[in-house]
């Protein structure tokens, strides 16, 4: 599909963009299939909920929601043991061994004090064979009923789904375990029996490959029962986070970015402190395109948000003064039509201008403007020495533990891994600095690929040349994944000269006029995940790009499902669903929706989670 079939806005300058499928539907049927399975326990009930499934719950049905359907009391499932009043107890819980040895406890407690009572376990999104074993061994199989509350999709925003599992990334990547990969292809099927069928569908990485196989399995079963509609959505493509490890280790400088490092955006909603709220109170705000505040300064460059929240605020004034010289009538139609909604406006302008007072002071502590200097000097690769240097400052200073780890990961991918006496100068440093409970950490970010020291040779190239030879059967995958990962390289300089990823321009970068993706990280990168996905839309295939594909491990595809003349709209074309296996940061969801409003494309982002430098780290850490 080129831009040429999308309708072109001359005013504005770029192409139209297509309409979004209605993405709401998937908390409707979330919100009916819990309802139902809350019924399946007729009568009064206390709920007890997964401290990380509060916030997706509060998205898909509140407390007097729940409240209509008998439940009684809500309780935090946590360490400290608790154990409800009611006569009929229901735990919502992720398929996690702690979860279910928690439930466990609160059943023979009962037991043990001879208090009998209906139990009920709603897993979601899916039940493990684990769970029932570990229910077994507990001694409480036959005590519980339990089922499964397929909520695979929370869509965050008009554009944004997350599928809310941060574990995936360390399960995957690090361990290897490939029980996730079943839940993102239910997941991305649950897409396509609302909004299909797809054109074409792109990816690449093992994950990825693996996702795609698996769905396509799901909708070769199911083909007889999905009834022939319109497709609301064109394309797929499937991206794993190891594809592209240095975006999220970049600081990042969009608004929306720098909140969600400096205060943490949790399932699409932030609490703002006192910091921000000047008052002794905190105050919770749901970040969407229903703020219409943040839908204009989301996406922008963190120097541009200042003078735009002070142009708003006087345009904001502007209109308050319209009562002046108002005739009753004037006014009453003033106070029913406008005062409210101008009220909402000033209290979220409010509330921006101090997250950005905020933020400005916290990163000047940091010395944040010398920390993107070494960072683009690193993506550059120039100034490697003082870099260096830069990191062992941070590390001496104690000046956070990831923010140190992250530089440190930041210097090994882009350097294809750190010589030696690099490598083992700066791991000395940190645990030093920072711990020796830390060594288990280093070993983690070596197997994943994010922080590795340099072979001799060829060493490993040639043994796991031999080992690809040697491993095919998809009974071994595991093996196979891991031993990639012990020989996996980041191959970012050849990437960034192949795919010009560093904007070379004797101009200063207008950060108010961005010409490319680049601003997202002050013109000095654009992101690799991002430039692939540009670059095989631009040539719908991977053709031109196998070098690019063979630095990535060649595990690039392209499929055609459906013939361009089986009745697809213009509008369904343009629409293109990126799933991010692993997480995505909210820089790549700026990058890709400039380059959609450049070139007629409208992205939808799946994503496994949303995540950071410091998220990823964290997930990582053994200390």
């Amino acid at each position: 599909m080129t831009p040429e079939a999308a309708p072109w806005d001359k005013m504005a300058g770029r192409w139209d963009a297509p309409e979004l499928p209605d993405f709401d539907v998937l908390k409707r049927i979330a919100r009916d299939q819990l309802i139902y399975l809350l019924e399946q326990l007729p009568g009064k009930k206390d709920l007890f909920i997964e401290a990380d499934l509060m916030s997706p719950l509060d998205r898909i049905a509140n407390v007097s929601i729940l409240k209509q359907h008998d439940v009684e009391k809500l309780y935090k499932l946590e360490n400290k043991m608790v154990q409800g009043v009611s006569e009929q107890l229901c735990f919502l819980v992720r398929p996690r061994i702690a979860s279910v040895k928690h439930v466990a406890e609160i059943v023979n407690a009962d037991k043990a004090g001879g208090r009998l009572r209906k139990y009920k376990i709603i897993f979601t999104p899916q039940k493990f064979f684990m769970c029932e074993t570990v229910l077994e061994e507990e001694g409480i199989f036959g005590d519980v009923t339990f089922d499964e509350w397929t909520f695979y999709l929370l869509p965050l925003d008009d554009d944004i789904i997350s599928m809310e599992l941060p574990e995936f990334f360390r399960d995957y990547f690090l361990e290897g375990d490939h029980r996730w990969i079943c839940t993102v292809a239910k997941a991305l099927h649950v897409l396509y029996s609302l909004f299909g069928p797809f054109i074409k569908t792109y990816g690449i990485g093992r994950c990825a490959k693996m996702t795609y196989e698996l769905w396509k399995e799901m909708v070769e079963d199911s083909e007889n029962e999905i009834k022939p509609r319109q497709a609301g959505i064109g394309r797929v493509f499937f991206l794993d986070r190891d594809v592209d490890y240095v975006t999220p280790m970049c600081s990042q400088v969009v608004y929306e970015g720098l909140v969600d490092d400096v205060f943490r955006i949790k399932c699409g909603s932030v609490d703002f402190g006192s910091e921000v709220t000047s008052s002794n109170k905190s105050v919770k705000v749901l970040l969407n395109s229903q703020d219409k505040v943040f839908k204009e300064i989301r996406n922008e460059h963190f120097s541009n948000v200042f003078s735009f929240l002070s142009q708003k605020a006087r345009r904001l004034q502007t209109q308050y003064d319209k009562r002046q010289g108002m005739d009753i009538k004037q006014m009453k139609d003033f106070v029913s039509q406008e005062l409210k909604s101008l009220k909402q406006e000033h209290r979220l302008l409010s509330l921006h201008i101090g997250a950005c007072e905020s933020i400005m002071k916290k990163k000047t502590k940091q010395d944040f403007q010398e920390l993107l200097k070494s960072e683009h000097a690193l993506l550059e690769g120039f100034e490697i020495r003082e870099s260096t240097s830069c990191v062992e400052e941070h590390i001496n200073r104690q000046i956070s533990p990831l923010e140190s780890l992250r530089l440190m990961c930041l210097l090994s991918l882009t350097e294809n891994g750190l010589i030696s006496k690099d490598y083992r100068s700066l791991k000395t440093q940190y645990l030093q600095s920072y711990g020796y409970d830390h060594i288990l950490t280093f070993a983690n970010l070596k197997q994943i690929g994010l922080l590795t020291e340099q072979q001799p040779g060829e060493t490993l190239t040639a043994v796991e040349s031999t080992m690809g030879k040697l491993v095919t059967d998809k009974a071994v995958g595991k093996l196979t994944d891991a031993f990639s990962s012990l020989a996996r390289k980041s191959h970012f300089r050849a990437l960034s000269k192949r795919l010009n990823l560093i904007p070379r321009t004797e101009e200063e970068y207008d950060l108010k006029v961005p010409r490319d993706m680049a601003y997202v990280f002050s013109g000095a990168y654009i992101p690799l995940s991002c430039k692939i996905i540009e670059q095989v839309l631009e040539r719908g295939s991977w053709a031109g790009m196998e070098e690019v594909s063979r630095l990535l491990n060649n595990n690039e595809f392209i499929t055609i499902e459906r013939s361009l003349d089986a009745g697809y709209s213009c509008s369904a074309q343009r629409i293109i669903l990126v799933v991010f296996l692993g997480g995505c940061t909210f820089s790549e969801i700026a990058a890709l929706r400039f380059l959609g409003k450049e070139k007629g494309y409208k992205f939808v982002f799946v994503t496994t989670a949303i995540t950071n430098s410091f998220r990823m780290l964290e997930s990582l850490l053994e200390s």
